[in-house]
């Protein structure tokens, strides 16, 4: 699960000293937001199965956006269930990139033929898949068949990459609370499959520690972003992330190269960004979209403070 907040300082020029926003900018249930810029010059975010504002289910939510700040959503993005998870309710962590030609959809989802343990309930496969579309609003095909199931929550929170230094289509998946590690694997030119003789490469592993700032006793949500022609920043949330007992933070390390080695942000500043945002809902009904803007200070991203904003913020300028 990617966390709450959504970073966009990465791409974005400097604070405009005019108009101003206040979080959330979508005020419901809208976890784990992907961003893209589409070639219409809108900006495009997508999340998981979720019931939109007017309370219809979608299984990939969509809103597209001017300026960041106001969102109008979409219909369902993926209206037609896969047909090796035509049971499923659950389609997580969505992500989009395009080659002008097409729009690629990864995502995650529990495959019909092994929902449950009879005995435990507990999941026992996820699947990561691609859908594709003509445009960014979709709908979204799938490619009839996942890229690859494993075992628990092995698969999950994709994000691919077109690494621009090699040009390798990439996708960095997993999640820690299978206690595993999150993983980069190459995918074929096509990017409907991975490439031929590929493996999943681990990139960062959760620690084990009862040291409660450590945050990394679970890894999950990679986010990976190129700056300033060099280094290649992995995102990821650590720890707990919903309900009373939420404890989490989105912390990043660094590598010169895509499939790393990949070093943490030094302690005692590894954090980006912490927090439990706590509202009055159910649990996990309600993880509303944040905004803020990250600085770049000696190589590392930076957060102002070390919570998400609250109160008037000036409104990114987008370029």
């Amino acid at each position: 699960m990617r966390f709450m907040l959504l970073l966009l300082a990465l791409s974005l020029g400097a604070a405009s000293p005019g108009p101003r926003y206040a979080n959330p900018v979508i005020d419901h249930d809208f976890p784990d937001p992907a961003v893209i810029r589409s070639h219409d010059g809108f900006y495009y975010v997508y999340a998981p199965h979720s019931a939109g504002a007017g309370g219809k289910f979608r299984n990939i939510a969509a809103a597209r956006s001017r300026d960041l700040v106001h969102w109008n959503e979409l219909t369902d993005a993926l209206p037609i269930k896969p047909t090796w998870a035509s049971k499923a309710q659950d389609y997580w962590a969505p992500h989009v990139v395009t080659d002008r030609e097409r729009y690629l959809l990864y995502f995650s989802a529990k495959p019909d033929a092994a929902l449950t343990d009879d005995k435990q309930g507990l999941f026992l496969a996820v699947a990561v898949a691609v859908a594709t579309a003509d445009g960014p609003t979709g709908p979204f095909i799938d490619s009839g068949r996942p890229l690859q199931t494993g075992p628990g929550f092995d698969n999950i929170d994709p994000m691919a990459f077109n690494d621009p230094a090699t040009g390798r289509h990439l996708v960095y998946r997993g999640w820690g609370s299978g206690l595993g590690p999150i993983k980069a694997q190459e995918l074929a030119p096509n990017r409907l499959s991975f490439a031929f003789g590929s493996s999943p490469k681990p990139l960062l592993a959760p620690v084990k520690s009862k040291d409660t700032n450590e945050y990394r006793r679970l890894v999950e949500g990679a986010w990976v972003v190129r700056h300033d022609g060099y280094y290649y920043y992995l995102f990821a949330s650590g720890d707990n992330c919903c309900g009373a007992a939420a404890h989490y933070c989105v912390f990043v390390a660094r590598s010169p190269s895509a499939m790393g080695p990949f070093t943490i942000r030094p302690r005692p500043a590894n954090l980006v960004v912490e927090g439990d945002y706590k509202s009055s809902d159910d649990v996990n009904t309600r993880r509303v979209m944040l905004l803020d803007s990250i600085e770049w200070k000696s190589g590392w991203p930076v957060l102002r403070g070390v919570h998400p904003s609250s109160g008037q913020r000036p409104a990114p300028v987008t370029q």
